[in-house]
């Protein structure tokens, strides 16, 4: 019972690793898309000329 116990732990200290640096990896590539889709709002934004709903691509 004392290993089923210990397996068990082993195995959600590990899978919380592996997500600890999947979530740390994909927050900075979050951060980056957020930053860039500000970028093309604010450029759609100044550049437009009260046209709002064309799409420009």
């Amino acid at each position: 019972m004392f290993w089923k116990v210990l397996g068990f732990i082993v195995l959600i200290w590990i899978a919380l690793a592996l997500l600890g640096s999947i979530i740390k990896g994909v927050f900075w590539l979050v951060v980056a898309g957020a930053l860039v889709l500000g970028l093309v709002w604010l450029y759609r934004a100044i550049s437009s000329d009260n046209d709002r709903y064309s799409s420009k691509f």
